[in-house]
């Protein structure tokens, strides 16, 4: 069983005659998503890949109803597209662009909210259930089906953690990318909650990063889990007022430190690794 996506689960591209939306199409399309329709304006009657390209969600929708969309589009256009996939009845929705302004970002989570919409990112790789179905930009072939779920900040950090998981032939439930932007929409709690309550998930990772608060309320959270958690923290050597990557990444005013988080999560009975080769070995010993 698969969080969130599925083999079933039916998605849309917005952005997809762009660059970035053909390619990642085409990848989504080979490790057998079940991408159904694009969105470009302008562009409706065109194809992509074998797939229809139509001018609004709204005729998409229409065509064939979907499950999921996933936004390839510049960050000043996102707000617009996100609440026209929103209206159209779109209930998981992944944004991939990063820097979208931070009130376009509010005002989207307050609506999703009112509409009960899973918003994924922005600023996300996306998410996958391996074997099953992949939205996003993750590399195919690093992933394994199996048991362990992964929910992260940082991109590049997942694939790392991912690879060493699968070359030591542990597989993988379900991998969620929560976005490194300011705000985002799934959180941490929200994902666990999911990996909680999904039989085949036997454990979790939690992939954190320096900033914000997000991980030690996730340490609040995983003291009532019944599955065991492993934790890595990246920016334990980042000095306060320096960004590390994403916008959601800065120490401010000694709160969101490395240690205040590795702290939490240890009291709640998180095993935390130091280095990232480190998780495989700690969750064989949890499982």
């Amino acid at each position: 069983m698969a969080v969130i996506i599925n083999d079933k689960t039916k998605i849309l591209v917005q952005g997809m005659t762009g660059n970035q939306g053909q390619f990642h199409t085409g990848q989504m399309l080979a490790y057998g998503s079940k991408i159904i329709g694009g969105i470009s304006p302008g562009k409706g009657g065109q194809s992509v890949q074998g797939v229809p390209v139509y001018d609004s969600l709204e005729q998409a929708m229409q065509a064939e109803p979907a499950d999921a969309s996933v936004i390839f589009i510049p960050a000043r256009f996102v707000k617009e597209s996100a609440l026209e996939a929103m209206e159209a009845g779109i209930k998981t929705l992944v944004i991939i662009t990063e820097h979208v302004p931070l009130h376009d970002a509010l005002d989207l989570m307050a609506y999703a909210e009112k509409k009960g919409v899973q918003i994924v990112g922005p600023n996300t790789y996306g998410l996958i259930s391996p074997g099953q179905c992949k939205i996003g930009i993750m590399p195919n072939r690093i992933f394994l089906p199996g048991s362990v779920g992964i929910v992260a900040r940082s991109g590049t950090l997942s694939y790392e953690i991912v690879f060493q998981l699968t070359q030591a032939g542990i597989g993988q439930s379900s991998v969620v990318g929560l976005g490194g932007d300011r705000v985002v929409g799934l959180s941490f709690i929200d994902v666990l909650q999911k990996f909680e309550a999904d039989p085949e998930t036997e454990a979790v990772v939690l992939v954190g990063e320096i900033g914000g608060n997000a991980e030690e309320e996730a340490a609040q959270y995983i003291k009532s889990m019944k599955k065991p958690v492993v934790a890595f923290l990246a920016g334990k050597s980042a000095p306060p007022g320096k960004r590390m990557g994403h916008a959601g990444a800065i120490i401010e005013r000694g709160k969101g430190t490395f240690a205040s988080k590795a702290e939490a999560l240890t009291a709640a009975g998180v095993k935390v690794a130091s280095l990232p080769w480190e998780v495989s070995d700690l969750i064989k010993a949890a499982l």
